[in-house]
């Protein structure tokens, strides 16, 4: 369970991971769903917290030579964030792209428990989704 953990906090931040392979995985061998779920979901948000933790944090440094983002683009993400609103974080558990809408809610202010809310809501679903595949196709392998 504790790599489960760690597979799905490291996916959920910038770095790449593939908690679903290893969720499919442990089910397999016989891991309780339930069980898997929770620590998939625990994980996997706590990364993207990390992820708002880290937009929240970098603001500070916007107007430095070395940022990422010039003022221009900032500006632009902020329009087309606030356009989409935070319930664009339901898109969080999305490869490429849920990465970066979590950073960019800590960036704008996004409320700690709104920003929880709606992430638990996308990760939660996401892995119901992959346990539930998981026994459609996958339930004649594990017997094997």
């Amino acid at each position: 369970m504790l790599s489960l953990f760690l597979v799905a906090l490291a996916s959920a931040t910038l770095l790449p991971g593939g908690s679903e392979v290893w969720l499919a995985r442990l089910w397999c061998l016989g891991e309780p769903a339930l069980v898997l779920w929770c620590v998939a979901t625990i994980g996997n948000t706590l990364g993207s917290l990390i992820n708002v933790a880290m937009g929240r944090y970098a603001r500070q440094f916007q107007n430095r030579r070395w940022f990422p983002a010039s003022a221009k683009s900032l500006a632009r993400a902020e329009r087309w964030y606030h356009k989409l609103g935070e319930a664009s974080l339901l898109l969080s558990w999305v490869p490429i792209i849920g990465d970066p809408l979590t950073v960019l809610a800590g960036l704008f202010r996004l409320p700690w428990w709104r920003a929880l809310l709606w992430i638990v809501v996308a990760k939660g679903a996401r892995y119901a989704v992959v346990l539930g595949l998981a026994h459609q196709f996958l339930l004649p392998l594990c017997q094997v």
